[in-house]
């Protein structure tokens, strides 16, 4: 989905922000952010390409007079939309106003229409928007309307004319969840752990729209995307119940599973622990997750 993949939270690196805990010459602050990833290339920051973090970074640079630099939750691909991203940045202490929320007014002057950053505020200690984060949310929309989607919610809804039988992608879903090796889902990065634990993923319809609701502690490359076009075959009849559960048994990306178009899906929310678990929580997410023991794990 992405340069840096919409669902890639690996937690492998450094924060881009710094360290954990803000020196006392600065000052860290969550954002909260929203946008349309219709005409962006990704969140992440790409020479000469459009993105996300690019156009905040700049107009935020402007206001402190300072380059900064932000750390998000979930770096998302391109197309790929957000209404309830979280990032960090650091920001020398002397250049915030008394209030830091009155930075949402400034950005909205400066920010193009298709990103917002709905919400600043001081961070709690040991706060970091990628490894503290205990839980990402996304949804997943899809017509099966005649005509497509509706003009309105073209940018964010998939047009699939097909008929889909909704239980079956449910029950296929549910298999699905628990803590398990996602390799089949997931396109490989060097180095990058394919075990995740699915907490959520269910469908609801109303009228000619399906909606997917994905939950987990992290996602790997293309991993929501390629859940939803493998839950679609099986809606389809092209694919069994029993084809999407055994994909849990792959240990290389599937080339049976295709991947769902980028738009259909939102980052929705992201969840944190309570201020006093966050550097617990950052250690715990920093720690490598090793491979699936045959029989172990659902």
């Amino acid at each position: 989905m992405v340069s840096a993949s919409a669902e890639a939270h690996e937690p492998a690196v450094p924060s881009e922000g710094g360290g954990l805990v803000a020196s006392h010459e600065t000052t860290r602050l969550r954002l909260d952010i929203s946008y349309d990833g219709t005409d962006f290339s990704g969140w992440a920051r790409q020479p000469g390409r459009r993105t996300v973090c690019g156009e905040i970074e700049e107009k935020l640079s402007a206001i402190v007079r300072t380059p900064v630099l932000l750390t998000v939750a979930g770096r998302t691909d391109a197309g790929v939309h957000a209404s309830g991203q979280v990032a960090h940045v650091d920001v020398p202490t002397a250049a915030l106003p008394d209030d830091p929320s009155r930075w949402v007014r400034r950005l909205a002057r400066f920010l193009p229409r298709d990103v917002r950053v709905t919400g600043i505020s001081v961070a709690p200690e040991h706060f970091d928007a990628r490894f503290s984060a205990i839980r990402r949310h996304y949804e997943y929309r899809v017509t099966t309307a005649v005509y497509g989607a509706e003009p309105l919610r073209a940018r964010d809804t998939v047009a699939w004319p097909k008929a889909v039988d909704l239980d079956a992608m449910q029950r296929a879903s549910q298999s699905l969840l628990g803590l398990h090796d996602f390799a089949a889902f997931c396109k490989r990065r060097e180095g990058a752990t394919t075990v995740r634990e699915l907490q959520r993923y269910d469908w609801t319809r109303e009228g000619d729209i399906l909606t997917a609701y994905v939950s987990a502690d992290a996602f790997c490359w293309s991993m929501v995307r390629s859940l939803v076009g493998a839950a679609l075959a099986v809606g389809e009849g092209r694919r069994s119940v029993e084809w999407m559960t055994a994909l849990l048994g792959e240990r290389e990306r599937a080339a049976s599973v295709a991947v769902a178009p980028a738009h259909g899906l939102s980052l929705v929310r992201v969840d944190y622990p309570a201020d006093e678990e966050l550097a617990a929580r950052n250690v715990a997410t920093r720690e490598m997750r090793g491979p699936i023991t045959p029989g172990c794990c659902g």
